[in-house]
């Protein structure tokens, strides 16, 4: 489907996405390390001296403190907003998988309980990088596991206690490995689809705030339309005037007339202006019968390629009137476009209503929708109808988006003889006997004459 161009400007820079999406402050990464340095050097002095585990203790101490002067390096060196891009964030965190990897070949390798927090970068990385960070700190993270099973100093206790077999730290590496891909392909998958619903809202937001725009230069256009005319009149009124008292071989005779022309085409410019308003429904923001509302949404698509044809179904008497708001002229716009793009020879807009609901349904003579997808529309990035299917796929989402905030509901299928149909319905509360509003979702006309 179709999209603003706001939109399309929004996902036009998908070459730069991967690296955006790994900013992430510098300041975090610099407290979570923090948090490990102080964590790890109470830990190492806790076992060594109250548990009396005989631990390398200065050579543990060393490698925690090289982690802090980095650290204390990065605070100072580079301002605590700054933030790094998708290969820094990556390397900063393969740092501590390493350094935590050297620690744990000085206390037992896998043997060690606390072989699990190698687990907790890629946590982090996989919820802050692009695709290939994540596989590479994962990879990493493999592999300093694999190290540990295989070297790595003893475990500082009674060996005649306790002797872990080797298939154990086997099981122990199969379990670290299963869990480092499993964790980095969860995490990923569930941050990337939050990143695509946010980027997909901020194109539906960009995609209002356009119609409102345009909405707004409407209401500006008509305003000044309707002050300029007073004083226009005025202007007018006393340049005949003067060009009545003046003789006709007067030296300003030439000028006055070119005055009441000037006069003239102004106020044909402003009734334009009016007569422009008018064929629009009034004032941006005016109720309109809701066949007028949606032949206005789908004006701007009828290009001529396609024949359009309008119907409506309904008692004329009881025809709604709604206010012409930007998210139905832009969610319904977005739909009959949508169907101009892809049919063959015509489009079938229908407008029906009763007591209980008020239906508008798109139906085209296109290829329809593909029944791999049918299931799924409305879905951000989701494409794939027919052979012009090198858009986004956020023209849906945003139109689904948008029509749902005036209580709509969607429902896209194919038609029996081919072609895609979009119905786009909307429930109308009725009155009871005594005049009130019976219960049930808010009446349409309601929703939006404000």
């Amino acid at each position: 489907m179709a999209m603003p161009q706001d939109a399309l400007d929004l996902g036009s820079r998908g070459e730069d996405a991967a690296i955006e999406r790994g900013r992430v402050s510098l300041r975090t990464l610099i407290l979570i390390r923090w948090i490990a340095v102080i964590g790890q050097a109470v830990t190492l002095l806790i076992v060594h001296f109250a548990l009396g585990f005989v631990l390398p203790l200065g050579i543990a101490l060393c490698v925690v403190g090289v982690s802090a002067l980095i650290n204390l390096a990065n605070s100072f060196q580079r301002p605590g907003k700054v933030r790094l891009g998708d290969r820094d964030a990556m390397m900063y965190l393969a740092y501590d998988v390493v350094q935590l990897g050297a620690l744990l070949y000085l206390t037992g390798g896998l043997q060690n309980p606390f072989t699990l927090l190698t687990l907790a970068p890629i946590t982090v990385g996989a919820s802050i990088l692009s695709r290939s960070s994540t596989a590479a700190l994962a990879v990493i993270t493999i592999c300093v596991i694999s190290v540990l099973a295989i070297w790595h100093l003893p475990l500082p206790w009674d060996e005649d206690l306790l002797q872990l077999p080797a298939l154990f730290i086997m099981a122990v590496w199969l379990s670290m490995t299963l869990s480092t891909v499993f964790i980095a392909a969860y995490t990923f998958s569930v941050t990337e689809e939050g990143r695509r619903m946010s980027d997909a809202l901020a194109a539906t937001q960009l995609a209002l705030a356009r119609e409102q725009r345009v909405s707004a230069v409407g209401a500006l256009a008509a305003a000044a339309a309707h002050e300029l005319g007073s004083p226009l009149a005025t202007i007018a009124v006393i340049a005949k005037e003067l060009a009545r008292d003046l003789p006709a071989n007067s030296p300003y005779a030439e000028d006055t007339q070119l005055l009441l022309s000037q006069t003239a085409r102004c106020r044909t410019i402003l009734a334009e202006l009016a007569h422009q308003r008018e064929a629009d429904g009034g004032a941006p923001y005016a109720r309109l019968p809701v066949s007028v509302l949606v032949e206005a949404a789908g004006e701007p698509y009828d290009l001529g390629s396609v024949e359009t044809i309008y119907e409506t179904e309904g008692p004329a008497d009881d025809q709604p009137a709604i206010a012409r708001s930007p998210e139905i002229m832009h969610g319904l716009g977005n739909i009959i476009q949508n169907a101009v793009q892809f049919a063959r020879e015509r489009v079938e807009i229908t407008t029906s209503w009763d007591k209980n609901e008020i239906a508008v349904e798109v139906l085209d003579d296109g290829p329809g929708f593909p029944a791999l997808v049918l299931s799924r529309l409305g879905e951000p990035y989701l494409s794939g109808r027919g052979d012009k299917a090198d858009h986004m796929g956020l023209g849906i989402f945003i139109a689904e988006t948008l029509l749902r905030r005036t209580g709509a509901a969607l429902a896209f299928t194919n038609a029996p003889d081919g072609g895609a149909v979009v119905r786009v319905t909307w429930r109308r509360r009725t009155r009871n006997a005594r005049g009130g509003m019976a219960a049930g979702p808010l009446k349409l006309e309601d929703r939006l004459s404000t």
